[in-house]
């Protein structure tokens, strides 16, 4: 069964090949902006942040499915989403040096929570079928002891800029959190639990996934 991940994430796609998966990976076309404030306008209430990562992860899953033919799909799409969240406000990807260096500030020595959506298709046969979707959540606290002159050097690698809360722990970010509550690759951006179990609910099992070889698994 072949996976398609509707993300470019580099983050995401390492998870998978460390998992055996080496996924068909396709760029969707989604103004999350867009589809976040349509869905507020929609509901008349500010989106909860499980509410907007799954209704994220949907969206982009979906615009890979509606060109599915295009790309000669057949198997499961994958569509993930995440944000951070602190004191009760949604932050998502800073973009900027200022407001990466902003958060910092705001985070250091406290404890904020990940929130990552899941949503999975069923693409075979030329046709989009069943779906099932999933959020799963963690809590990530950050060093206390963190230099201002450090911030700035890892603001400087450019990572934090174009990842959910402005922080990783699969790279350089790492030194920098010191506990982790829920399951780590949660945090990295797709929960490997949590989408072993969405397919198994569409009737397919784990291993049937792998298609990286017994050499490119890990040790």
């Amino acid at each position: 069964m072949r996976l398609y991940l509707a993300s470019t994430s580099p983050a995401r796609l390492s998870l998978l090949r460390a998992a055996g998966i080496e996924p068909a990976t396709i760029s969707p076309d989604v103004d999350e902006d867009a589809v976040a404030e349509a869905e507020a306008v929609r509901t008349g209430a500010p989106l909860t942040p499980h509410h907007v990562v799954e209704l994220l992860a949907r969206a982009k899953a979906e615009a890979v499915a509606a060109d599915g033919a295009t790309h000669g799909i057949d198997g499961l799409i994958l569509g993930g989403d995440s944000v951070f969240v602190l004191d009760g406000v949604i932050y998502g990807k800073p973009h900027t040096p200022e407001r990466a260096r902003e958060r910092w500030h705001g985070q250091r020595g406290r404890t904020g929570q990940l929130f990552s959506g899941h949503w999975l298709i069923e693409y075979v046969d030329g046709t989009p079928g069943r779906a099932v979707g999933a959020v799963a959540q963690a809590s990530v606290t950050f060093a206390d002891d963190i230099p201002d002159a450090e911030l700035d050097a890892y603001i400087a690698t450019g990572e934090p800029l174009f990842v959910a809360g402005a922080f990783t722990i699969d790279s350089l970010g790492a030194p920098y959190i010191t506990r982790i509550e829920g399951d780590p690759s949660t945090v990295v951006g797709l929960s490997l639990p949590t989408l072993r179990r969405l397919v198994s609910r569409l009737g397919y099992d784990w291993p049937s996934l792998w298609n990286r070889g017994t050499s490119a698994l890990p040790d």
